[in-house]
């Protein structure tokens, strides 16, 4: 098929994502949660619903919303540091693309590295391209979350069923007792 990834961060030592996952809180009640959006249309819809349900459903206490500009790139590290010092937990989406598939796996290593637990939301169309940068990045077998493709041309009300869909996919990854973890 290919011979050789290219890393699409495209900046030495991006093999700093490298090593364990941060340790996972038992539920996300009382806690401060991140949104980490990209520049995909829906993107930020998407993470906002999943925000509304995980405050709604799960007791969050307090949403960090922030968008990357660059879709190709990890987000930039006065973003990733200001998440890491206000939330206990990330959600990063929506990987609707190749580039912004790869560059969102980047995201969450790179979070879970700084010590904060972080969950991918990619489409099924680029797993593929989820699971190179995972490799690349030296954490084969990453677990992210997968949702239908395409998320893009999307209605708001479809945006709603997709995180209601994929909400029970994102408290496994992010919290010890996975999807049971109720306020």
């Amino acid at each position: 098929m290919f011979e050789a990834m290219i890393d699409p961060t495209g900046r030495p030592g991006a093999g700093a994502a490298r090593g364990a996952l941060a340790p996972r809180p038992a539920s996300l009640a009382g806690l401060t949660v991140g949104l980490l959006a990209n520049t995909k249309k829906n993107a930020e819809t998407f993470l906002d619903e999943v925000g509304a349900l995980l405050t709604e459903e799960h007791g969050v206490a307090n949403l960090v919303r922030r968008k990357k500009l660059n879709i190709a790139e990890a987000a930039p590290e006065e973003i990733r540091k200001e998440l890491v010092e206000a939330c206990d937990v990330v959600v990063v989406g929506v990987g609707d693309c190749g580039s912004c598939s790869a560059s969102a796996i980047a995201d969450g290593l790179l979070l879970e590295a700084g010590g904060v637990p972080a969950v991918v939301i990619c489409s099924e169309a680029f797993v593929a391209t989820a699971d190179a940068m995972a490799d690349l990045k030296g954490a084969k077998g990453y677990t992210y979350a997968r949702t239908p493709h395409p998320v893009a041309p999307l209605e708001r009300d479809e945006v709603r069923e997709r995180a209601v869909r994929i909400l029970p996919d994102l408290l496994g990854v992010l919290t010890t007792s996975g999807a049971t973890a109720a306020a």
